[in-house]
């Protein structure tokens, strides 16, 4: 039972998580700092955003193997369905599961919401699916970013904030943005890694276009563009100094953009993924928590 649970949970990619708490958890700041906080409606959220990570996560274990990409030239960890922990039977069987738990968790969710929220959330399962499983999936095409840069912005950060409050700030995109551009940035480093093996397989991300000189200057691109964009947003909505405390999870970004321009040996860059991860999560608390202070 131990053994199984280990491999179920390596397959989930528990790191990635973070991600998914970082979106949901600073749209509810922007709505508590307007004062429309709703216990449940947080908990539905968080909990729909952790369900598709892991069947995006699951997907993509699956999609992977079958594809080519996952193999043993791959540097990261190794993958339970390529390893042959996990079948391929078995690997659509719990992808079918968690597709049914997504579906459940979210209609509690926006039962009542206008349809533009349930198509939504279709589009968000499926889009998990696609992305490397399914016969044209859009992450070998290089269209991952912007797919994430879609979801945890706009659909995490701006959809969880508009069922909070019912009422859409526009300036909120703007630290919606910043969290986009930095779960981008977390996907990249993914995949700077993977270049060779992704190239063999036909996988076309954008490391794999860019190279992996220029991949680490769009790494730098994404961390400005996010920092840029929290800051332009409190700017726009001045209170108090408090509004600046994001500003302390600067060394953090510097780091983790300093540490991916001198690792030129992509075996290396597996820790800062995780970094980059938490970083992105403690930027969503430190963000909220000025905004409230």
């Amino acid at each position: 039972m131990k053994a199984t649970l280990q491999i179920w949970f390596s397959a989930f990619r528990l790191r990635t998580l973070s991600l998914a708490v970082a979106s949901i958890a600073l749209g509810s700041f922007l709505a508590a700092a307007q004062g429309a906080f709703h216990w449940h409606v947080a908990l539905l959220c968080l909990l729909t955003a952790v369900l598709l990570q892991v069947l995006s996560n699951l997907a993509n274990d699956y999609g992977d193997t079958v594809h080519g990409a996952d193999s043993v030239h791959r540097i990261g960890p190794v993958r339970v369905t390529q390893e042959g922990k996990v079948s391929t039977k078995v690997m659509r069987r719990v992808v079918t599961l968690f597709v049914a738990l997504c579906l459940g968790v979210g209609y509690l969710l926006i039962r009542g919401e206008s349809w533009v929220f349930h198509g939504l959330g279709v589009a968000a399962i499926l889009a998990a699916i696609a992305y490397t499983a399914g016969p044209k999936p859009y992450g070998y095409a290089g269209m991952g970013d912007l797919f994430v840069f879609l979801f945890f912005a706009l659909a995490g950060v701006a959809g969880s904030y508009f069922l909070h409050t019912h009422q859409m700030d526009y300036s909120i995109l703007l630290p919606a943005a910043a969290c986009g551009f930095f779960c981008v940035a977390v996907l990249n480093i993914n995949n700077m890694r993977d270049i060779a093996s992704d190239r063999a397989a036909g996988k076309i991300t954008i490391p794999v276009r860019l190279g992996a000189a220029r991949a680490r200057v769009y790494h730098w691109l994404l961390l400005t563009a996010g920092f840029i964009s929290a800051l332009v947003y409190i700017l726009l909505n001045y209170n108090s100094p408090w509004q600046f405390l994001f500003l302390l999870t600067a060394p953090l970004f510097l780091s983790n953009g300093m540490a991916i321009s001198s690792r030129t040996n992509a075996a290396n860059l597996d820790p800062y993924l995780r970094q980059m991860a938490v970083t992105t999560l403690l930027f969503s608390l430190v963000f909220g928590a000025g905004i409230l202070l």
